[in-house]
């Protein structure tokens, strides 16, 4: 069988890596023990990144055509590529990170929604918060003055009599969804409007489900 049979389905296999790739990084990966060689692989794995060591002739004819043609003036010595085709930050920040104790790894470059980026920009790319990252702190931000809300609006409830009697005259009262108390509590203290949607509003953030009434 010919050299050009053998090969051909190695550059078949990174053509349809990086076909739908938002990026892809190069390091040099000589020098890593197995034990980091494998902690690397299952971190990359965890982020949905393909990681694979090629041959350069084959990574330059696969790239040939595409953004990842960028990648060419970097195919020198041994190299890795990590393909991500969900966040394009992912094997920039993966990579960065683990080169951090693992002197041994060296971030060639990568091509990052078809722009390139040296060694020294894919550092800042690896700055990048991955999705969850940015979600989680969009709910923090969210969260926040609802919970600060509520914690006013149920000191203001302790006030006029505390929360247990609000409850107790809740359970002998029909409120609306807008709080107001159609009966009269029993208890020495009032529950008024404001004393009760606090129970409601304390229900919904146990609930996940608060609303901004």
């Amino acid at each position: 069988m010919a050299k050009v049979e053998l090969k051909q389905p190695v550059v078949e296999e990174i053509s349809s890596k990086i076909k739908d790739a938002q990026s892809a990084v190069l390091v040099d990966a000589r020098g890593l023990t197995v034990a980091q060689d494998t902690e690397l692989r299952r971190a990359l794995r965890k982020e949905n990144v393909t990681y694979k060591v090629y041959k350069n002739t084959m990574m330059k004819r696969a790239f040939d055509g595409t953004d990842f043609a960028q990648l060419d003036e970097l195919l020198n010595g041994p190299s890795a590529l990590a393909v991500s085709v969900e966040d394009p930050a992912a094997p920039a920040r993966v990579l960065c990170k683990f080169a951090k104790t693992a002197k041994a790894l060296e971030v060639k470059g990568g091509v990052v929604e078809g722009k390139f980026y040296d060694q020294n920009a894919i550092q800042e790319i690896a700055e990048i918060p991955s999705r969850d990252e940015l979600l989680s702190k969009l709910l923090g931000s969210i969260q926040s003055p609802i919970t600060n809300f509520a914690r006013v609006v149920k000191a203001d409830c302790r006030e006029e009599g505390g929360v247990r009697k609000c409850r107790r005259a809740c359970s002998r009262s029909t409120c609306s969804r807008g709080g107001s108390c159609r009966s009269t509590c029993n208890s020495r203290s009032t529950c008024n409007s404001r004393s009760i949607r606090v129970i409601h509003y304390e229900n919904r953030i146990r609930a996940g489900r608060a609303e901004n009434w």
